[in-house]
């Protein structure tokens, strides 16, 4: 399914200064990804999860260790990288078609059939006119993909992107991201907090210690597409990714559907 290595973490290490000192917001974190893959991070408030997807995007370039991309240092942002935050952080004085040009002019031919394309990838076929103020939270939130998606990033980086979204407009932004990457297999790095969430993503699922964040266990997930949530093996799973993270942190700090 996946590729050779494209995004190779060794030892990394994240200090933030602060008036009263030091606070170590990852210590020692080694993670491979490869090409294609779809790996998802789970861990408490506070391990280093956002921060991990800032210093991969280039946007925290003062870290120890070493991580690469394609075999080049990771020390500015680039094109080669896509980031969607929880909020889709949309300009409302642009229209759907627009919002995903960014910067970029619809009056190139070529830009306005990638626009046209993403659109389409991303469902929003009718809606090239709206504003963001005419949209739902789901359908921004597309709008935020699509945009990414625009240069072709070699990887995507999403940081609890449904995260503010209700049950179902989140179930169906699942099922929209998948479609994505299973049309197009770039390599994701999903951030939730969302057990469920992760088992029903990812290839893998990265478990995060407290702060100082390091690696607690890494779950292989060879469940066949499209995932059943309810079928044996998912749950055997799931309550195996519950069971180490309940081992070492506040269980309150994650969303556990079944209660259990």
């Amino acid at each position: 399914m996946s590729g050779g290595t494209l995004l190779d973490i060794r030892n990394l290490n994240k200090t933030f200064h602060t008036g009263k000192g030091g606070v170590e917001a990852i210590r020692g974190l080694n993670l491979r990804v490869r090409e294609g893959e779809f790996v998802t991070v789970i861990g408490p408030s506070g391990c280093g999860k956002s921060t991990l997807l800032k210093i991969v995007a280039g946007l925290d370039p003062a870290y120890d260790g070493s991580v690469e991309l394609g075999g080049t240092r990771i020390a500015k942002p680039g094109i080669d990288r896509g980031f969607i935050f929880q909020e889709p952080r949309l300009f409302p004085w642009l229209n759907v078609e627009r919002n995903i040009a960014a910067d970029l002019s619809l009056r190139d031919p070529a830009v306005r059939g990638r626009v046209g394309e993403l659109i389409e990838l991303v469902r929003l076929q009718g809606f090239e006119k709206a504003y963001p103020r005419e949209l739902s939270g789901g359908m921004a939130q597309r709008v935020a993909i699509a945009r990414a998606l625009l240069r072709s990033p070699r990887i995507l980086l999403l940081d609890e992107p449904f995260g503010a979204l209700d049950a179902f407009t989140r179930s169906h932004m699942q099922e929209v991201l998948l479609d994505i990457w299973q049309r197009n297999r770039t390599t994701m790095i999903f951030v939730t907090h969302d057990i469920d969430e992760a088992v029903y993503l990812a290839n893998r699922i990265v478990l995060l210690k407290p702060r100082p964040g390091e690696i607690a266990a890494i779950f292989p997930n060879g469940l066949p597409y499209p995932r059943k949530q309810a079928s044996a093996s998912f749950q055997e799973l799931r309550l195996a990714v519950l069971s180490e993270l309940y081992g070492r942190i506040d269980r309150t700090e994650f969303v556990d559907r079944a209660g259990v």
